[in-house]
């Protein structure tokens, strides 16, 4: 990943912050006041009022910085080599195995460490 992400923010970033926030306030709100309408145009609305919040959003120097974060980070998941079926079952039966042994010897010993306190405080249940 870039280390070196140039933050240049302006002025007008706040203003641009406070405009997608009022209107994802507004879809919230607008869904709620228009409740007796049918259900898809409310859902057109919200998506529509959150697709221009990112939009704006994505114009501020942070919202610059996050798209090419999303971007190289994609980049690196390309790069990632990932275990194929076989592998992925093997491993899978390999942890379930480990976890039941653990488990019978926790089973155990808490068996023996009751039975010792039992019996050295003679409270045998």
């Amino acid at each position: 990943m870039s280390a070196n992400v140039e933050n240049s923010s302006s002025p007008m970033d706040l203003v641009k912050w406070l405009i997608a926030i009022a209107l994802l306030a507004a879809a919230v709100v607008g869904n709620t006041m228009y409740g007796e309408e049918s259900a898809l145009i409310r859902a057109i609305g919200v998506v529509a009022a959150i697709a221009v919040a990112l939009g704006i959003a994505a114009t501020t120097g942070k919202g610059r910085s996050f798209i090419s974060f999303a971007k190289e980070a994609r980049i690196e998941v390309r790069k990632v080599v990932w275990p194929t079926r076989q592998e992925t079952t093997h491993t899978t039966f390999i942890v379930m195995i480990a976890t039941v042994i653990m488990a019978l010897i926790l089973w155990g010993l808490d068996g023996i460490l009751f039975r010792l306190v039992g019996f050295l405080t003679g409270l045998e249940i």
